[in-house]
């Protein structure tokens, strides 16, 4: 699908589209509690499908009305295959390995080829500790064996969706376990978020420092909850005030624990100065704040390393694209430069990258001097309504 955006201002009140991260966990532990529990807002995407699939891949039942969830669970399915559909999303990947290791048997995830890419080094070093045999082609990854309490040491500086994995997990275990983190842990805002949501289904994690302790033989007990709304795309909104228009996102919690809510005054900064900038925390902030950069004043990013697992290399894309309005971009090993210059309208059509947020990045800044972009379907990973909610703030834009 290709989009075409003119010349156009942002102004009046949009709600945030329900957290992505908080919904994720919320319906992960609604099917781990033994009983009814409802998640209200959760907005049909690629990922909340993917979550959704996987939930049933347990045995669990469920019914979705409009955003509203009720997830319906009893004992959880020990089938001798289970087979487990992830599309595109990371998060679900990563979530459900260790609960389907709880389970045992055999279990087989699928997924896109670049999904299944992206690595799964810290669950891999663990089966091969406790003996449980993986098997990984281009579309399938297989594990044979069952999970056992332990103690897992995993590096701060990966994924933290490995570590939030396990804390689903670990609490069913006929055991104990700890999880040290020997690194400086980065993204650790995701890991509130998890131990939130584990906290308001009644799962107890002692944490002192980089360690967690996780008594066994826990249960999870049904909850009624509603997701808070997201602050990674309530940023691609805000971003138009950046550019001269006048948005109000709605639905944001100012408590929240996203770590995502920081990207105001780093906005701020891109507006008014030249920074330097720490996404080691965020980095799915990186593509909306890298074309801000851009129209604005230039900045250097730092922390950028794990840009190249996300969806796309999002750091050679945005540079990629950004050349394409005439802004040179240096992309370095953990840094990103946005050098200053005069943006133009690009004469050449955008790419998506098949990447969600290099979509809504690349409208924002198209709709200072227009542009087109291909592959705009892929906002349906996390915000099938985007386009539907900026041409509501004024925001010029059709599908071509």
């Amino acid at each position: 699908m290709k989009v075409k955006i003119e010349p156009s201002i942002a102004r009046g009140e949009i709600k945030a589209p329900p957290s992505k991260s908080y919904a994720h966990r919320l319906l992960i532990c609604s099917a781990l509690a033994n009983g009814t529990s409802t998640v209200n807002g959760v907005i049909n995407s690629y990922d909340m499908e993917a979550t959704l699939n996987c939930i049933s891949a347990l045995g669990v039942s469920f019914i979705k009305e409009n955003e509203l969830v009720t997830v319906n669970s009893s004992k959880l399915k020990n089938s001798e295959i289970s087979k487990f559909y992830c599309n595109e999303s990371g998060s679900t990947l990563r979530f459900f390995i260790p609960l389907a290791l709880m389970l045992g048997g055999i279990n087989e995830f699928y997924g896109t080829e670049r999904l299944l890419s992206r690595g799964l080094e810290v669950y891999e070093d663990i089966c091969q500790k406790q003996g449980i045999v993986i098997e990984k082609t281009d579309k399938c990854v297989k594990f044979i064996g069952k999970l056992k309490p332990d103690t897992f040491n995993i590096r701060g500086n990966i994924s933290s969706q490995f570590i939030t994995g396990l804390l689903f997990a670990l609490p069913l275990l006929n055991g104990d376990s700890v999880i040290n983190i020997t690194t400086e842990l980065e993204s650790a805002s995701y890991i509130d978020i998890t131990l939130d949501a584990l906290e308001q289904f009644g799962i107890e994690v002692t944490r002192n420092e980089n360690t967690f302790y996780i008594k066994g033989n826990q249960k999870y007990n049904p909850r009624s909850v509603s997701v808070e709304g997201d602050m990674s795309n309530a940023a691609f909104l805000d971003a138009f005030n950046v550019l001269g228009g006048d948005v109000s996102v709605l639905g944001l919690n100012p408590l929240s624990k996203q770590g995502d809510s920081v990207y105001a005054p780093m906005m701020v900064d891109l507006k008014y100065t030249s920074p330097e900038i720490d996404i080691s925390d965020c980095p799915d902030l990186a593509p909306i704040l890298f074309a801000l950069a851009a129209a604005c004043n230039g900045a250097k990013f730092i922390g950028t390393k794990r840009l190249k697992i996300k969806e796309s290399d999002r750091a050679a894309a945005m540079a990629m694209e950004l050349k394409k309005f005439g802004i040179d971009v240096s992309v370095n090993e953990n840094s990103v430069t946005v050098h200053q210059g005069a943006l133009c309208k690009p004469m050449e059509a955008l790419d998506s990258h098949n990447d969600h947020r290099i979509v809504m990045a690349l409208s924002v800044i198209s709709s200072i001097y227009g542009g087109e972009i291909d592959g705009c379907e892929a906002v349906s990973k996390s915000y099938p309504c985007f386009f539907e909610d900026i041409k509501k703030l004024g925001i010029k834009c059709e599908v071509i």
